[in-house]
């Protein structure tokens, strides 16, 4: 089934030469079934390589969905076009009265911040609330994790000495969850963040599940609330050059950029990187619409709770 996406959005024309299928809005008026609705909180810089990185996975469904963008009212973002923003993003304040069958919300630049330091922290944890009662199942990755998780439960963040920068082996802890079904013994998740929290603090919460991790990465997905919120640290969405892409954007601007650690073929940058995450970032984001969104979602949306 088709992905359903506000009309002339530009991932939809990228996503076509991948022979991915998917439907504008005006076409989508013709189904006679309810989508399911999913948002998108995209706090990311890059706004189109965001939405186009989470749309090529949410499309590997037969289900079909209803995809919108929510912004902040709080924060202008900077390297996306405002037509753009306003063509295709609403803000929060307009949409907390819809219900969702599932939330996604992206990492954002701002982890060596504290929580509070954060311009849009009051909105951010004003929308973390209004998830717990208006969406089925919610994704927070990279530092929208850390930051859900404190929110939630007051787990702290660390800062690191370096950058945990890379592609990482990650070790399934819970392997009969449906969220790993058809998952191999381990996989590969890539990371890049200058903060972690620690698995210790994850372990100390009778209410947290930690489902994977790595010797090398750490907490990799914490789970709660029966599958209601996912917390992932790393970017299984991301394209296969975009560890590349941030490497030759931060080696112009400082002087002690590491390689991305097992990304390259033979740690040798002007080689293509292999790509060693696509398959299980598919297979879990398909497992999370299955299981944990349309399983779990009533069949009338306002019946969410």
């Amino acid at each position: 089934m088709p992905l359903r996406l506000p009309d002339r959005l530009p991932a939809i024309e990228l996503l076509k030469h991948e022979n991915i299928f998917v439907m504008d809005t005006t076409r989508a008026h013709s189904q006679d079934i309810r989508p399911l609705r999913i948002v998108i909180l995209n706090l990311m810089p890059l706004k189109v390589t965001t939405e186009t990185d989470l749309i090529r996975l949410l499309s590997n469904t037969p289900l079909q969905l209803d995809i919108s963008f929510m912004k902040l009212r709080s924060h202008t973002p900077k390297n996306t076009p405002i037509e753009h923003m306003m063509m295709f993003y609403r803000d929060f304040d307009s949409m907390r009265h819809e219900k969702f069958d599932g939330m996604i919300v992206t990492g954002a630049p701002v982890e060596t911040m504290d929580y509070e330091q954060v311009s849009y922290w009051p909105e951010i944890s004003d929308i973390f609330t209004w998830a717990r009662t208006h969406v089925t199942s919610t994704l927070y990755i990279c530092w929208a994790a850390q930051a859900g998780l404190y929110q939630y439960y007051g787990i702290p963040k660390y800062g690191l000495p370096k950058k945990m920068f890379g592609i990482f082996t990650q070790n399934i802890l819970e392997p009969q969850l449906p969220i790993f079904r058809g998952f191999d013994d381990t996989f590969m998740m890539p990371h890049s963040r200058h903060s972690e929290v620690r698995r210790a603090d994850i372990l100390a919460h009778s209410e947290l599940k930690l489902i994977a991790d790595s010797p090398v990465s750490g907490v990799s997905i914490v789970m709660a609330r029966g599958g209601r919120e996912f917390y992932i640290t790393g970017h299984m969405e991301y394209a296969p050059g975009t560890l590349d892409a941030e490497y030759r954007r931060d080696k112009g601007i400082r002087n002690d950029v590491e390689l991305p650690r097992n990304y390259y073929r033979n740690d040798d940058p002007s080689l293509p990187p292999v790509v060693s995450w696509r398959a299980h970032a598919n297979l879990f984001y398909s497992n999370w619409i299955n299981y944990y969104v349309y399983q779990e979602t009533p069949y009338n949306i306002n019946d969410i709770s």
